[in-house]
């Protein structure tokens, strides 16, 4: 294995889920009563926990099989060029510069990317965009591997 990131959410998100979590029941409670801001509450903090877990269990990795971002793999035939994007790159492919038919995993919490172009005709996604904390040591890690598969 040449590389392994899991896409986890920062601590601050929790902080900021707990937060509205307990306004919500605050707001609730001088509404409805006690019992619905207890029940409305634990409801949506257990909604919010879910829902940034559940971005968060993204794992990309990088090995002999190819490039596997959660349960999609791009094996190493068909992977292009790659390119370490900054915050300001990263953005204009989210934006002005995206292809709609582009394979994007994207976290709001990581302005950084990578770009590997496909190089297979049959796909229909041109190249995919995945956020990382490591733009530079994925994109080397991505070109180590290709090389030795291709050797």
């Amino acid at each position: 294995m040449e590389y392994r990131e899991r896409l986890s959410a920062p601590a601050w998100y929790w902080l900021v889920g707990v937060a509205f979590g307990s306004t919500s029941a605050l707001a609730m409670g001088l509404w409805f009563g006690i019992e619905a801001a207890i029940a409305g509450g634990l409801g949506l903090t257990a909604l919010i926990t879910i829902a940034i877990a559940w971005m968060g269990r993204t794992e990309i990795v990088v090995d002999g099989d190819g490039l596997r971002v959660g349960v999609n793999l791009l094996e190493w035939p068909w992977a292009g060029e790659v390119e370490a994007l900054d915050t300001a790159r990263a953005r204009a492919l989210l934006g002005v510069e995206a292809n709609a038919a582009a394979f994007e995993v994207q976290r709001p919490w990581l302005g950084e990317a990578v770009r590997i172009e496909v190089a297979d005709a049959a796909d229909p996604h041109p190249y995919w965009f995945v956020s990382t904390r490591r733009p530079a040591q994925l994109a080397a890690a991505i070109e180590r591997a290709r090389t030795k598969e291709d050797s």
